[in-house]
């Protein structure tokens, strides 16, 4: 990736909506140009996806919860994945270093939903344990991180 690529990836970070022509005026190159390089991005991977932030309690999800989950020793660790992404309420799934296998991030509407969702866990086969806390208030969340420019 070079400093045009890296320009492109902070201003779709910051608005992912920006028209090819907006791009290129703002890179100084042509629409056509940025087509073709944004393409690149996407089918390497770079650029994963695009998607709308929702205000989660606009929809209802009110209540977020960080879950840590120790694995069983004697469980398959992709039918506990796969156990996970069965379930819509688990918004991200980190795998961790040191006691918990797992961190699980999860949005549900009311506490006794988040209640229910630790007990299917718990029942989950290959799930010895989960520690959960809820969290108060979302201070901020998704910062795109600054990247890194070539040295010149």
């Amino acid at each position: 990736m070079d400093a045009i690529d890296l320009s492109l990836v902070e201003l779709l970070q910051g608005n992912a909506r920006l028209s090819y022509a907006e791009l290129a005026r703002q890179v100084g190159l042509s629409a056509p140009a940025v087509h073709e390089r944004v393409g690149k991005l996407e089918s390497s991977g770079v650029v994963r996806a695009y998607r709308a932030e929702v205000e989660p309690e606009a929809i209802g999800l009110g209540v977020t919860a960080l879950i840590g989950i120790v694995e069983d020793s004697g469980g398959d660790t992709d039918d506990v994945l796969e156990a996970f992404r069965r379930m819509p309420e688990i918004e991200s799934c980190y795998f961790m270093a040191g006691v918990e296998s797992f961190l699980l991030k999860a949005r549900v509407g009311t506490i006794a939903e988040l209640e229910q969702l630790i007990v299917r866990l718990n029942r989950t086969p290959g799930v010895a344990s989960t520690r959960t806390g809820i969290a108060l208030s979302t201070k901020w969340e998704n910062r795109p991180q600054p990247l890194a420019r070539p040295a010149t």
